[in-house]
């Protein structure tokens, strides 16, 4: 079972390959509002270095927001084309859940600008807070009143330390957990942003 993985919601540029459930190899690094440029280049390197014939792929898993308006829709726009045009299952997962530290609860967060940030609360597989939207002054208080759990994602907006994972191996790890979209070109992205 040979796994695309993308993901593209903040300002990432994530780019992957599991076989059988285990992640083979990945390209993840910040490429803020250039996603778009260099996306499908990066997914056909990584396809070629590997030797990936296209009817191998069994499946693409693709970060679904929230995130940036633009950033959720070059990755899910380049999942959708590909499980449609490979008749391949598409698995989508949310772009807080892929942040979350597996060994202890987490509090994930992603920056929604504004004053605001995105967050979901997770512990191991559970989600304990579905994906919302919080002020960062209320977020800040949330994370003070949960001192046992870990904060991930980039915290720099909110002048805290926050754990890095990489989303990749964390949507290697969901797959087993993640349901998949019957309607390709009805799926689409968690903007949550007014």
């Amino acid at each position: 079972m040979i796994s695309i993985l993308l993901d593209s919601s903040d300002k990432f540029l994530a780019v992957g390959i599991a076989k059988d459930g285990v992640l083979i190899d990945s390209i993840q690094y910040e490429a803020w509002q250039r996603q778009s440029e260099m996306m499908i280049t990066e997914l056909e390197s990584i396809i070629k270095r590997n030797n990936i014939n296209r009817f191998d792929i069994t499946n693409v898993v693709c970060g679904i927001g929230p995130g940036s308006y633009t950033g959720v829709r070059i990755s899910l726009t380049i999942a959708k084309v590909m499980a449609m045009a490979l008749s391949i299952p598409l698995f989508t997962v949310s772009s807080l859940r892929i942040l979350k530290d597996n060994n202890n609860p987490s509090i994930c967060v992603i920056n929604a600008r504004s004053g605001r940030s995105y967050v979901g609360v997770f512990e191991n597989e559970k989600i304990v807070l579905s994906d919302k939207i919080m002020k960062n002054d209320e977020l800040l208080y949330f994370i003070k009143a949960h001192p046992s759990y870990v904060v991930c994602g980039d915290t720099k907006h909110l002048d805290i330390d926050g754990k890095v994972s990489n989303v990749l191996e964390q949507m290697t790890s969901l797959l087993p957990y993640l349901k998949e979209e019957k309607n390709h070109l009805g799926v689409t992205p968690i903007y949550m942003k007014d």
